[in-house]
């Protein structure tokens, strides 16, 4: 049995290290690539670098998404740093695919629901001024009205300002967002009114 830990068997990773991004330079695949930015963060991981660790899985996973983790070959530290990474790197590339929608939409309607989802991405990411921004620049035109103000009443119930919250809702269900019964759940949801 391989012992796993990151303490031991530290001798010769340095040079290890180098020989894998000495390959990563020279590997013109990308699912390679991904492989040996795995390799590399494994054993940045052995010498103690979790930051440089979490940055080259999250590379290797944004370069191929579908690359896969042999669990039984590592500790359980770097599989959920593995694990970590992997939630980045999909929501970076889904971010990267929703303002390339929003830019190229050949439909200023189409542009709006990239715009929807993309605040949505970027609320879940906790990048509510980004998000608040995003919906103050996209929220032009009555088709799409009552979804933003649904947004914003997201927004404000993250915030903890419940009144906004509610006359947010209240908008969006008169406004007919496409998610009317779940707002109005959320409408009760909410403390009363003082």
């Amino acid at each position: 049995i391989r012992d796993r830990s990151p303490s031991r068997g530290l001798g010769d990773v340095y040079k290890r290290q180098a020989l894998y991004r000495e390959l990563l330079d020279h590997s013109p695949e990308t699912a390679a690539r991904a492989r040996v930015l795995v390799t590399v963060a494994w054993l940045e991981l052995l010498q103690g670098q979790s930051e440089a660790t979490a940055r080259d899985l999250e590379r290797a996973l944004y370069l191929a998404p579908e690359t896969a983790l042999r669990a039984e070959l590592y500790n359980e530290e770097f599989a959920r740093l593995f694990l970590d990474a992997r939630s980045r790197a999909l929501a970076a590339a889904a971010r990267k695919a929703l303002e390339q929608a929003m830019a190229k939409a050949p439909d200023p309607g189409l542009a709006r629901v990239a715009a929807l989802r993309l605040a949505r991405l970027l609320m879940a990411q906790g990048e509510m001024d980004a998000a608040a921004t995003l919906i103050a620049q996209q929220d032009k035109g009555a088709a799409f009205k009552g979804d933003f103000a649904a947004l914003r009443g997201d927004l404000a119930l993250a915030a903890g300002r419940a009144a906004e919250a509610r006359a947010a809702y209240d908008q969006a269900i008169a406004l007919g967002a496409a998610n009317a019964a779940l707002l109005q759940l959320k409408v009760e949801n909410l403390p009363p009114a003082t």
